[in-house]
C-alpha cells in the first residue's frame, strides 16, 4: 500500500545567512524562517493535506520549524538530523571542499557522505514501516537532497541545487522505495509570492 510523507526542511536561520556550516551544531530561526514556516503551514491548510503523525530532527531549528506549522503532537528523531561535520561545525563553508564531499568530514570527527545517507533512509524507512500516512518529517537541507538522491531511479522530478529554507519534499513510500512526486519551494523573489514547483527535466 503506497503511503504519503512530507519531508521539508526547517526554515532560515541565523548560520544560514552567515554562510556557516550547520549540521550537529545549530543556530535559531531569523524572523525570514518564521515566516517561512508560516508560509508552509498555509500551504498544506490551503491544500487540505492533514497528517496522521510528525517527525522532526532533535535540532532546535527543525523543532521550532515543525511547531510553527502544526500543533499536532511530534517525535524527535536523533536520525532525522543533519550531516555531522566534525571540527567544520559552526566554521565557514568556503572552508569546505568541492562537493561531492564523500568521506572528508569524517576525517575530521563528522560523517562520512555513504554513512549519512544510511543514518537518513534507515530512519525514513523505520517511520513509513510504522505509521499509516500522510506524515510530516522536518529535516534538513542536505539530509532532504541526499535522501532524494538515493531514490533517483524512482523519482518523478530532478532534484536542483541551491534548495530553499522550508522546501517541502512529497514522497509515496511503498515496499523501501520512496519516490518523489513533488518539490514544492516559496519564491520569496517572486513579486507575486508564488510555491513554485520543479517538473522533471528527463
Amino acid at each position: 500500500m503506497k503511503k504519503t510523507v512530507y519531508m521539508m526542511r526547517h526554515g532560515q536561520t541565523l548560520f544560514n545567512v552567515q554562510h556557516k556550516n550547520q549540521g550537529w551544531c545549530d543556530s535559531p530561526l531569523t524572523e525570514l524562517g518564521k515566516e517561512q514556516a508560516y508560509v508552509a503551514r498555509q500551504y498544506f491548510r490551503d491544500n487540505n493535506i492533514k497528517f496522521n503523525s510528525a517527525y522532526c530532527s532533535t535540532s532546535e531549528r527543525a523543532v521550532d520549524t515543525l511547531e510553527l506549522i502544526t500543533d499536532m503532537p511530534y517525535t524527535r528523531l536523533k536520525g532525522l538530523k543533519e550531516w555531522n561535520f566534525g571540527a567544520f561545525e559552526g566554521k565557514d563553508s568556503y572552508l569546505n571542499p568541492p562537493s561531492p564531499f564523500g568521506d572528508f568530514f569524517k576525517n575530521y570527527g563528522g560523517e562520512g557522505q555513504n554513512e549519512f545517507v544510511d543514518r537518513i533512509v534507515s530512519t525514513m524507512t523505520r517511520i513509513m514501516e510504522k505509521e499509516k500516512g500522510p506524515v510530516l518529517v522536518v529535516s534538513h537541507g542536505a539530509a532532504c537532497s541526499r535522501f532524494s538522491h538515493y531514490f533517483d531511479d524512482y523519482n518523478d522530478v530532478i532534484v536542483h541545487k541551491g534548495l530553499k529554507n522550508c522546501a517541502i519534499f512529497k514522497f509515496e513510500y511503498e515496499n523501501g522505495i520512496f519516490s518523489l512526486k513533488d518539490l514544492i519551494e516559496f519564491d520569496y523573489d517572486s513579486k507575486k509570492k508564488e510555491w513554485i514547483r520543479y517538473f522533471p527535466e528527463k
